[in-house]
């Protein structure tokens, strides 16, 4: 009874009533735990040279990170998680334009902060593993748990085209998991849905870069590498190994690198990538839907990719969003 007392008062207290603040507050912890996951998946198998993991745990963690990250904010504010995510929101219209820049500030946020929570929690054994010299190239270089990095083949070029497909065929299976003018899935199972794709990405399209296919996850925790010691080095691409999806660098092994300034590609061709995903799905699939008078009630609304109350934010400016939503309409 004091328990659930306390609980309410503290309740009462904490509680956020806008909508905005709520919503950044959900995506700043789903990101978090997205990452956290993540990385440690790639922590634990570098650290351990392989022995306490391998290239497909590591996917699996960072796959299963996501499904546990879309429970954890896709009611509160859509579990968007990704940049590039955010962006096929606005295109779509089913976001408010305002809003996508915040909404990337606290996600470059958190991943910033869960790489510094990745960090702490494998600090000896990074320091085990590289001999406290902390660096981005050579056979024990550590900076591939945090960011990604090309492959010693790779050309830019290359690289910018395997985020912009990568990232395209992700948002073109989200969409269709989501549309529920098309197969869809049971109701509460997307994220386990969208975990798979993700899985099924990298274990096909991971060799090249390691499918960032997200600007926040890469460049968060780029530049937490930066300031916790790694230096400049980082964002010159000189890593002996790549990361995937911040997932999982290659088998520890070195390699020559090449790819100088390849930072800017996972934050850049991920945005493009969404693009062209959005605009496949509706230029093959959804435009081509009957038209809601031929559709049953329950069938009329052909995306359903983030809640009621983000949908009705596009059309609300922030002044009325802080006022909740009461002002007086204007004649």
């Amino acid at each position: 009874m004091g328990t659930a007392s306390f609980l309410k008062r503290a309740q009462a207290l904490l509680r956020i009533q806008n909508q905005l603040a709520r919503e950044c507050l959900a995506e700043l912890l789903a990101v978090f735990v997205l990452i956290l996951i993540t990385l440690g998946g790639s922590a634990q198998m570098v650290t351990s040279s392989g022995t306490k993991g391998n290239i497909f745990t590591a996917y699996l963690a960072g796959a299963l990170a996501v499904m546990v990250s879309v429970y954890t904010a896709g009611g509160v504010s859509g579990a968007h998680l990704n940049p590039a995510f955010s962006l096929t929101m606005c295109l779509l219209g089913q976001f408010p334009w305002w809003k996508f820049p915040i909404f990337v500030a606290v996600q470059t946020s958190a991943a910033f902060i869960s790489a510094g929570a990745v960090y702490v929690l494998y600090y000896d054994a990074i320091q085990h593993y590289s001999n406290g010299t902390l660096t981005a190239s050579g056979p024990r270089e550590t900076a591939s748990i945090f960011a990604t990095y090309p492959a010693d083949y790779l050309s830019l070029s290359s690289g910018f085209l395997d985020q912009v497909m990568g990232t395209a065929l992700l948002i073109v299976g989200i969409l269709a998991i989501m549309d529920t003018r098309n197969k869809g899935v049971p109701k509460g199972l997307e994220p386990v849905a969208v975990a798979l794709l993700v899985l099924s990405i990298e274990i096909s399209m991971g060799s090249n870069c390691g499918c960032p296919l997200n600007p926040a996850r890469d460049f968060g925790p780029r530049l937490f590498t930066y300031v916790a010691g790694w230096g400049v080095e980082v964002f010159r691409g000189k890593g002996a190994r790549w990361g995937v999806a911040g997932v999982a660098p290659c088998p520890p092994c070195p390699v020559p690198s090449r790819g100088n300034g390849w930072w800017w590609v996972p934050v850049v061709a991920p945005l493009l990538g969404a693009a062209v995903g959005s605009a496949l799905y509706q230029l093959l699939v959804a435009f081509h839907h009957p038209t809601e008078e031929d559709d049953p009630p329950a069938e009329q609304n052909s995306l359903d990719l983030v809640n009621t109350a983000s949908r009705l934010d596009a059309k609300t400016s922030p002044v009325e969003k802080d006022a909740g939503g009461t002002l007086p309409q204007k004649k």
